[in-house]
């Protein structure tokens, strides 16, 4: 009983702190306060509970490298232009006609370029969220657009950090992890790409007057070499070299685009690399094309830490064993899979973040993937499948606030962010459907 009022208590925290804002590291401190204290008055030696959180946090030490990349790589990718050409070729050539269509499609290219849905919905969400502005349309249809393809590529780019994340907690790579994604996207894409296009010719966007396109096209020479950086990775990312490596070629051709396409020297490149690229106060585009750089990360890295700290706690103290009970019941593939997707929308209400949801999930099911005889990448391509895109589904988990809040809407565009619950639905009626319809029985 006193283990379910913490439990209780450490949700209201995480809730409160995504309503306010706060930043999560401290009710997720404060909740592993509670339940070390919990353990210890358990009988547990405080010895072994830091040891259990120390093994836990090692999963995640091979992730962090990447996530500081993708901080670096962000920031260089606006200082180079790269960044803003993608925004300004995307606003010049959209149809009013077709305007929630190509939303979708713009933010789920520049989201498998920049791997972040944060980082899309702040630089191109914002543009065509300024862009819309004014036409009369609903918002939220726009909203739930641009965050529908905000996670497409977070759940399927190289430089994502939930990918990313998954495949070093699973023990799988990434390339074939990518490559499973897209197979089990597919129709899930085409049918969302159906609807936004039903909702864009019911609803046109009237985009008269917006000047965003000539202030960036003030603001940055948009030579088509600023386009480089991205195809760097893309085509290192084809040829499957390391992300870390592709990332750092791509900072480097960024880097020196930057300098002497964009006029900035070195040493301001190197403080965007690492505090992150800002315009100057003056700049109309000031909060739109800002951001990035290695410090943004470290709050993330933090996190990303102690949740897996958090995990190597429960796992080792058994405090979740009674789920096992609901687990064990899964006599086929899509039972198994269905009980995953409910263990992910449990998990991203209760850690109010996407990077809880995926660890608790995982933490949850590993045992009973592996005794049902099911191999990592199975494990690794449904946790894609539920946590990663579950998570915005939930209004107070910051995975879907922090995108709604940027866009200036609140949880109302969580009815049109198709492609978010259409690929857990998909995989769903597809595994029930497929045959032979039992797994392995547990020894």
């Amino acid at each position: 009983m006193d283990l379910l009022f913490f439990v209780i208590l450490s949700f209201f925290l995480l809730l409160v702190s995504a309503i306010k804002g706060y930043f999560v590291l401290y009710p997720l401190l404060a909740s592993m306060g509670i339940f070390i204290t919990i353990f210890l008055h358990r009988g547990f030696q405080l010895k072994s509970l830091i040891k259990m959180a120390v093994t836990g946090s090692q999963k995640s030490f091979s992730v962090i490298g990447i996530l500081l990349l993708i901080g670096a790589v962000m920031a260089v990718w606006m200082a180079a232009g790269t960044v803003p050409v993608l925004v300004y070729w995307g606003i010049k050539l959209i149809s009013p006609q077709y305007f929630i269509f190509s939303a979708f499609i713009l933010t789920s290219i520049v989201s498998v370029l920049l791997g972040t849905s944060f980082g899309t919905a702040s630089t191109i969400g914002i543009a065509l969220t300024i862009a819309a502005r004014g036409s009369g349309v609903n918002p939220n249809m726009v909203a739930g657009a641009i965050v529908a393809g905000a996670y497409f590529g977070d759940r399927c780019s190289p430089m994502s950090s939930s990918a990313n994340l998954i495949a070093a907690i699973t023990r799988t790579e990434i390339y074939t992890n990518l490559k499973n994604m897209a197979v089990t996207a597919f129709y899930p894409l085409i049918v969302s790409s159906i609807l936004y296009l039903i909702l864009s010719l019911a609803n046109p966007v009237e985009l008269a007057g917006s000047t965003l396109a000539f202030e960036i096209g003030k603001a940055f020479n948009l030579n088509s070499i600023t386009l480089l950086p991205a195809l760097t990775i893309l085509i290192l990312c084809v040829l499957r070299v390391e992300v870390k490596i592709a990332m750092a070629v791509s900072i480097i051709a960024g880097s020196a685009i930057a300098i002497f396409v964009q006029g900035y020297s070195p040493l301001e490149v190197l403080q965007f690399a690492i505090a992150g690229f800002k315009l100057e106060p003056t700049s109309s585009l000031k909060n739109i094309v800002a951001g990035g750089g290695i410090l943004s990360m470290v709050k993330v890295s933090t996190v990303v830490i102690v949740s897996t700290a958090f995990a190597g706690l429960f796992a080792g103290t058994r405090t979740l064993e009674f789920i096992e009970v609901y687990l064990n019941k899964a006599r086929s593939r899509g039972d198994l899979f269905l009980g995953t997707t409910v263990l992910s929308i449990l998990s991203a209400a209760f850690g109010c973040t996407q990077t809880i949801a995926i660890l608790l999930t995982h933490q949850l099911v590993e045992e009973k993937y592996r005794k049902q005889g099911l191999d990592d990448d199975q494990l690794a391509v449904d946790l894609e499948n539920t946590a990663v895109v579950i998570s915005p589904l939930i209004p107070w988990n910051i995975a879907g606030l922090v995108p709604a809040t940027v866009l200036g809407v609140n949880s109302g565009f969580i009815p049109y962010a198709f492609y978010l619950y259409l690929i857990p639905l998909f995989n769903l009626i597809q595994m029930k459907m497929a045959k032979p319809p039992h797994i392995n029985s547990p020894n």
